[in-house]
């Protein structure tokens, strides 16, 4: 084959010299330009520093080999990788982390300054109104005899204080006012005799028969009428007590009644109680004497008030709610007894620091996991550095949460992508939310920096990988696919202990142990490799306890742990299905501790209550979106 630089020479053969001369110069500096835009030259101190970082190979999964340069592993056959002396970012802390301006804008990461402000809290609670004990009144036979006359007979009826209620006929009572009429005529007749005790037991014996009268029911007024007319009446009219309506007829004419016999009951309806439930998270936010505003069905569009009157010190063990009462003016009697209403209290934070006013975050900053709340700071004058830090909680009050330790104000914390952050100090095994004391090097490399590892030269169409989001492992799509079982067997275990249904949690158990064991690891190397096999012993071992629970409470504890496990694995590795992964955190969980749990849709299905609490939950957050739009979305794992 001719060479090419022949055709070269033999047309400027022809050339004078010093044409030859311009052009050789041209030539040679392109040469040594396009080398130095092919491959950027590097200082002796550079390149010398990078040979020297370079000091032996190893074996991702088996770290006792070393080897003086890049090979296979003698063991397994996978890629040797190198170990380095150096860190990537001498700088960073071990709870920070860098992110370049394009994996920021992948992470959608956003931040919010921490501020003192005051931060009014709404609380929601339904109830049914109830009428005020203290105006119920009831009417009842205080002597044995026959209701010969009921003057209130139905249900509903108004009746004014002391209204002619019922027309009683009593032997017993016909007798006593005999009793009555002898003694008064006994102590006219001793009134003159000179025996003073006789003339005081006649007087007494006048006010003992009085007095009997009174104790059976009759008014001073109906005593005096029995004395003024001189004989006994067959029928003595019991008078209602207090005005209001008749709520109960417990009773008929002609019906003979023994003492004690409830006759009537009568409410006053013109003040009434509103029982309304209350979360536990709600109680710091009420107060004795606080305004509460209601709507009710047959009423909307109309607001009604009352003010807290009682809150119940005892917690029902099955709702886990606290009853709060109202007292309400009803004068107009729009308001009646078993309506259902929707109450609302505008609270506001009694919780401020020294500036006066409460410090407060967005609700979206704090990762929340059991008693930790952990929030990311962007480090001042460092651009693209965050910083995780704990922090302090006080009460949630709507959109905001009170701080109490840990953060200034000014300071921004990262309030969208902070998951995505912890994620991927969580794959440095650096102090993150699942890790509070940091994981050190993964596996295998407690005595080398992970960060300053570099694996074999593969491109991603060779080994088959896509990007993921930024603090995600890169891993082939057959293993996505792999691990998307593993997810959809666990969404069935969580629906089925939200249903409280413990055989089906049992049968997802065996599902996702069965998708678990058909994942190819081999399909992984390196760092993915690794962190694989960090969470699979544990996620084994929690569902493993889950199928063996026998009572709901024991595999909702096993739940848990599998939940943080699988938590980890979208962090790592993503999702890749057609339905979203959703991440939600229950704060009355194990006791106030808190749990997460992550489904395939949007609607809040508490597994660690089911039908008491379904829809308890503090915290939502996607961590995986689908991007394509699926036409089921929205729906449930079927």
């Amino acid at each position: 084959m001719e060479n090419p630089f022949q055709n070269i020479r033999r047309y400027l053969s022809g050339m004078p010299l010093i044409v030859l001369l311009i052009v050789a110069f041209v030539l040679g500096f392109l040469i040594r330009g396009g080398e130095k835009a092919e491959h950027p030259r590097e200082s002796g101190k550079e390149a010398s520093a990078r040979q020297s970082q370079v000091q032996e190979w190893t074996c991702s999964m088996h770290p006792q080999i070393r080897q003086p340069k890049s090979g296979k592993c003698p063991i397994c056959g996978m890629d040797l990788i190198p170990v380095t002396t150096g860190r990537a970012d001498e700088s960073l802390g071990p709870r920070q982390i860098k992110l370049s301006a394009a994996a920021r804008e992948l992470a959608e990461i956003q931040v919010a300054p921490v501020e003192r402000k005051p931060v009014p809290h709404e609380v929601r609670m339904v109830g049914k109104i109830d009428y005020d004990e203290t105006r119920l009144a009831f009417i009842t036979a205080w002597v044995p005899g026959r209701l010969d006359r009921l003057y209130a007979d139905y249900t509903g009826f108004r009746v004014n204080k002391g209204d002619p209620m019922v027309q009683l006929y009593s032997p017993e009572l016909y007798a006593a006012q005999e009793e009555l009429l002898q003694a008064l005529e006994g102590k006219r007749k001793f009134e003159s005799s000179p025996v003073s005790s006789i003339r005081n037991t006649a007087g007494l014996t006048v006010e003992a028969a009085r007095e009997k009268l009174r104790l059976w029911g009759l008014s001073d007024k109906q005593v005096e009428e029995i004395i003024e007319r001189g004989t006994p009446s067959t029928h003595i009219t019991i008078r209602a007590p207090q005005g209001g309506t008749v709520i109960h007829k417990d009773a008929f004419e002609g019906m003979y009644v023994t003492t004690g016999t409830r006759i009537y009951s009568i409410a006053d309806l013109s003040r009434l109680w509103v029982q309304l439930d209350a979360y536990e998270s709600d109680l710091p936010w009420l107060n004795l004497g606080q305004e509460v505003e209601f709507t009710t069905e047959s009423f909307p569009g109309v607001l009604f008030k009352g003010r807290i009157a009682f809150i119940d010190p005892q917690v029902n063990s099955r709702t886990r709610t606290v009853r709060v009462r109202l007292e309400v003016a009803n004068p107009d009697r729009q308001l009646k007894p078993e309506m259902f209403v929707h109450a609302v209290v505008q609270a506001r934070t009694e919780e401020a620091g020294e500036a006066g006013l409460p410090l407060v975050i967005p609700a979206s900053a704090p990762l929340i996991t059991g008693r930790r709340a952990v929030v990311y700071v962007e480090v001042p004058g460092r651009e693209g550095v965050y910083e995780g830090r704990e922090v302090i909680l006080g009460s949630r009050a709507g959109e905001y949460y009170i701080v109490r330790e840990g953060l200034s104000e000014g300071e921004l914390v990262v309030v969208n992508g902070n998951f995505k952050l912890d994620s991927a100090i969580q794959i440095l095994a650096r102090q993150s939310m699942m890790s509070p004391e940091g994981g050190g090097p993964p596996l295998g490399h407690e005595n080398h920096d992970m960060s300053s590892m570099q694996g074999p030269a593969k491109t991603e169409h060779q080994r088959g990988e896509t990007p993921g989001e930024p603090g995600q492992t890169k891993v082939p799509e057959l293993f996505k696919s792999q691990l998307q079982k593993v997810y959809t067997a666990y969404f069935k275990t969580q629906q089925a202990l939200a249903a409280d249904n413990l055989k089906g949690a049992a049968a997802g158990s065996a599902e996702i142990l069965a998708a678990l064991e058909s994942v190819d690891m081999t399909l992984l190397d390196g760092t993915a490799h690794t962190q694989w096999m960090k969470y699979l012993q544990s996620l084994t071992e929690s569902t493993d306890n889950l199928g063996k629970a026998q009572d709901i409470e024991s595999a909702r504890a096993a739940f848990d742990r599998l939940s943080q496990g699988i938590q980890a694995l979208v962090g790592l590795f993503g999702g890749s299905g057609p339905r979203p992964i959703v991440l939600f955190h229950c704060p009355m969980a194990f006791n106030r501790r808190g749990a997460v749990w992550l489904q395939d849709h949007g609607d809040t299905e508490n597994p660690y209550f089911g039908a008491a609490m379904l829809k308890c939950q503090d915290r939502i957050d996607t961590l995986y979106q689908v991007t394509a739009k699926d036409p089921r979305e929205g729906g449930r794992n079927e």
